[in-house]
């Protein structure tokens, strides 16, 4: 039984969470605390497999905290509370950012909180945070100086970059635990002229895409937004699925742009990014770059296998020792079809040599 540390202010919260754990036999909380000081005065004495914590708390608010556990070399796992607000987005982005794998919008009330299927999504994640991958979570986060706008990013050497890439390529990419983080050691090291548009699945709530758009965009030289309905693909352009719908490519009046749909939830995730790639079938690429990261379950799978029957696919796996969880990569590594698996740092290397530069 994995033992759980609640941290949160308030106490209805951490009430309602106790109250959902204690219906799972594989978790039990282990002890409560109603701000960051609080928690490490537990901490001082006890361990814990995972921590759920809430971030706007007095005395010690949970950003703080979380840079305490990295101070200490602290091995719990985090799990973030988070609001919907558009602050309460960028605040969860700099959580991920000092270690938090991730995070869950807290119920709007005690009714909500009882709602099956936040009560469901609330455990895959707390198992995914709490099987995370021990050594990669702390050579990502733990050890890690944060990349911020303008920061000390490595890029690719552009003389081993082929130019003019042969064929029309389009790089899709499927990612989510742990991959706002990761997208950070990717998206920033591609040039503003890759040859090829980038489209990319991250399993985030509405609200949440946009910021974390913004903030790779920041960082970066190519130019990264939220997709927008209808618009036009282009090179050297990465766009991130909104959040609670489906992104997909449409081809109108011979050019390809963004469409959204919206289907249920597929593999449990709204965005998905199966849709993703299985509407590429049908789009005039010569070959599609599909690129796999760290993220619980298995969506891409389905979506790759699909694509490949009607298109020439070159498919980059996130390798295992650097995922902080490793269900997706994993997945679609087990098809026996992956081209490549290669560490975190060097998968922007490898979309480069496969696509090119103009």
């Amino acid at each position: 039984m994995k033992k759980i540390l609640i941290v949160d202010d308030s106490a209805l919260t951490r009430r309602v969470v106790c109250d959902i754990i204690s219906t799972d036999d594989r978790f039990e909380v282990g002890a409560v605390a109603e701000n960051g000081l609080k928690a490490l005065e537990i901490l001082s004495t006890q361990k814990f497999d995972g921590i759920v914590t809430d971030i706007n708390m007095p005395k010690m608010n949970g950003l703080q905290f979380l840079k305490e556990l990295r101070k200490l070399g602290r091995d719990e796992r985090v799990m973030v509370l988070s609001t919907d607000t558009t602050q309460g987005a960028k605040v969860t982005l700099d959580a991920l950012e000092l270690g938090a794998v991730d995070f869950i919008q807290k119920p709007q009330s005690a009714i909500y909180s009882k709602d099956q299927d936040f009560v469901k999504r609330f455990f895959e994640i707390l198992e995914a945070v709490v099987i995370s991958n021990r050594k990669a979570s702390s050579s990502l986060y733990r050890n890690a100086t944060v990349i911020r706008p303008g920061g000390n990013i490595v890029k690719v050497d552009a003389a081993a970059v082929p130019r003019e890439g042969k064929g029309n390529k389009l790089v899709a990419i499927a990612s989510s635990t742990g991959g706002p983080k990761a997208l950070q050691s990717v998206i920033p090291r591609l040039p503003k002229n890759l040859d090829a548009p980038v489209l990319i699945v991250q399993h985030m709530p509405i609200g949440f895409t946009k910021s974390l758009a913004d903030r790779l965009n920041e960082m970066s030289d190519v130019t990264v937004t939220e997709a927008v309905e209808g618009e036009v693909l282009e090179k050297g352009h990465v766009y991130i699925s909104k959040g609670g719908a489906h992104m997909n490519y449409e081809e109108y009046h011979g050019k390809g742009r963004i469409h959204y749909s919206d289907e249920p939830s597929r593999e449990g995730v709204k965005p998905c990014a199966n849709y993703m790639y299985e509407s590429l079938a049908n789009s005039p690429y010569h070959s599609i770059v599909c690129v796999v990261l760290t993220g619980m379950g298995k969506d891409g799978t389905e979506g790759i296998l699909n694509l490949m029957k009607a298109k020439k696919t070159h498919i980059i796996a996130e390798d295992e020792k650097s995922c902080v969880v490793n269900g997706m990569p994993g997945s679609i590594v087990a098809t026996g079809k992956v081209d490549e698996v290669v560490d975190l740092d060097l998968v922007a290397q490898s979309i480069l040599m496969n696509v090119g530069v103009r």
